[in-house]
């Protein structure tokens, strides 16, 4: 079974700038794929390679066995970065028309469309033009335009842009079964907490290399343990004692719960036996380094001063956080 898509040496200039560097990526049929990395480190330039809306200055790719995705093109969906939407058509309309584009034209495709709309929340806007639309309801109506004719390749960029945490939650959930029936997926996002959520593996990118190429348990695997959450059994205790613990470096409140910050070496099982003898606990729980954590930790010998800072800033999604603490 050949991969969905291989890239190999794949660059990309737009003048002096090298969008995208010497880039090697294999992804296999039935993957989902996450590829991360903060604001023009190279994510769109990639999928624009991958989809021949651009092609690049030197490399070689396939996709779906083929030397260009133009010669595959009704077995992908795509979910492009600027939204795509002819406002003056309404939804029904605009969604039958891509069916259409895509070689779908079956006898019940109205009906599948009014049962897409359905599942996204969106059954009373058959009707309306794209453009009475709010910026969420946009989207979903264009990720319903990039999967409904259940293609065999995914390619979605940001497509968590612009809707809510209870929107985000559905649409990882229909990408969910969309790579369950079988579909390979890709997904780009700068919000590292999205691709944590969804992938099992990660591709990460910084200034147009990819520095990191995994899935996601081997990293968790990889990524020792820095810190204990450690809730008291008395919310009124004293958690002074928990300072004097050996290789605790840090104790910080985080709302109700405690972070304890773990020296490099420390041996996790005899600081949880200690904690808890000094502390009663109601929880004790290891926190491993999250995506955000591993990327800045990969690309520190790029980042000086406060640009750790900045560099994790764009990576996160505080809405996508608070969903994650619910």
């Amino acid at each position: 079974m050949p991969d969905a898509v291989v890239l190999r040496g794949l660059t990309k200039t737009f003048g002096d700038t090298v969008a995208v560097r010497d880039l090697d990526l294999v992804v296999p049929q039935g993957a989902l794929y996450g590829l991360i990395g903060p604001n023009g480190a190279g994510k769109t330039t990639t999928i624009r390679m991958m989809l021949s809306i651009l092609l690049p200055d030197r490399g070689d790719l396939t996709v779906l066995g083929r030397r260009s995705a133009l010669e595959a093109k009704d077995r992908i969906g795509y979910l492009p970065e600027e939204r795509g939407l002819y406002k003056r058509m309404r939804v029904g309309q605009f969604l039958t028309y891509m069916a259409r584009l895509k070689s779908d034209d079956g006898a019940n495709l109205r009906q599948r469309i009014r049962g897409w709309l359905e599942r996204v929340g969106l059954a009373e806007v058959e009707m309306k033009r794209c453009e009475e639309l709010s910026k969420g309801m946009q989207q979903k109506v264009q990720f319903l335009a990039a999967v409904m004719h259940r293609p065999d390749l995914i390619i979605l960029d940001e497509p968590f842009a612009g809707l809510d945490p209870v929107n985000q939650r559905l649409l990882r959930d229909l990408v969910r079964e969309e790579h369950e029936r079988g579909a390979t997926v890709i997904f780009s996002t700068h919000v590292m907490i999205h691709a944590e959520l969804l992938c099992d593996h990660i591709v990460m990118v910084h200034r147009g290399a990819k520095v990191l190429d995994a899935g996601i348990a081997a990293i968790r695997a990889r990524a020792g343990a820095r810190s204990l959450l450690f809730e008291p059994l008395d919310a009124n205790a004293d958690v002074g004692a928990l300072a004097a613990v050996r290789d605790i470096q840090h104790v910080r409140k985080d709302g109700p719960i405690w972070d304890l910050s773990l020296a490099p070496a420390a041996d996790t099982a005899s600081v949880i036996r200690a904690v808890a003898a000094a502390v009663p606990p109601a929880r004790i729980e290891l926190r491993r380094p999250t995506l955000e954590d591993v990327f800045v930790d990969i690309v520190s010998g790029d980042v000086v001063g406060g640009e750790a800072a900045t560099l994790r800033a764009a990576v996160r999604d505080d809405d996508a956080r608070a969903e994650v603490r619910r």
